[in-house]
């Protein structure tokens, strides 16, 4: 998305209060005028991959997630799910230990959450501020891993998938792109 359009919601609010006479802005309006320049804001920061590590080796089509009871941030584990299946790669979720037999390959995760007010909030929140995800074959053995390092900006606030959906991909490619 071009940065222009990123200030368009602030040139429309500047140019409001700025109109002489009888124009005015409603305190409502206001609100939902600065919320959208917020969230055009935070909609072109996109989140980039690190210290990505892939052996090549053929593609995978279908991966069991290792449910992580210490990673405290429900929408992870839907939002992995939901980019693996945007990669092709179907999945399921078991608890560390169970599942063992049925499952070729094996996607692990660890993460970070930390809590902050949003712009314009009023209540803190938690965000995903850093993952770690790694694919590993039945015995053990590392296919590839991916990380998510945290942005200090309003990148921040954007939503856990839109973090973790380029560390999908190049957990699964091994491509940073």
């Amino acid at each position: 998305m071009p940065a222009v359009h990123c200030f368009k919601p602030a040139v429309l609010l500047a140019a409001t209060l700025l109109l002489g006479g009888c124009s005015t802005l409603a305190p409502m309006a206001t609100w939902e005028l600065l919320k959208l320049g917020s969230n055009a804001a935070m909609a072109s920061q996109t989140p980039k991959p690190i210290n990505t590590v892939h052996h090549g080796d053929a593609p995978v089509k279908d991966v069991c997630v290792e449910y992580n009871r210490d990673m405290p941030l429900d929408e992870l584990v839907p939002a992995l799910q939901a980019e693996l299946k945007t990669q092709g790669v179907d999945s399921r979720v078991y608890d560390v230990g169970s599942g063992q037999l049925a499952c070729a390959y094996w996607l692990r995760y660890a993460g970070s959450i930390e809590w902050a007010v949003p712009p314009l909030g009023q209540e803190h929140r938690a965000y995903l501020s850093a993952a770690a995800l790694s694919l590993h074959r039945a015995d053990g053995r590392l296919l590839s891993s991916s990380a998510y390092a945290g942005d200090s900006g309003l990148g921040r606030w954007a939503s856990t998938r839109k973090k973790i959906a380029p560390v999908v991909k190049a957990l699964i490619t091994g491509f940073e792109t």
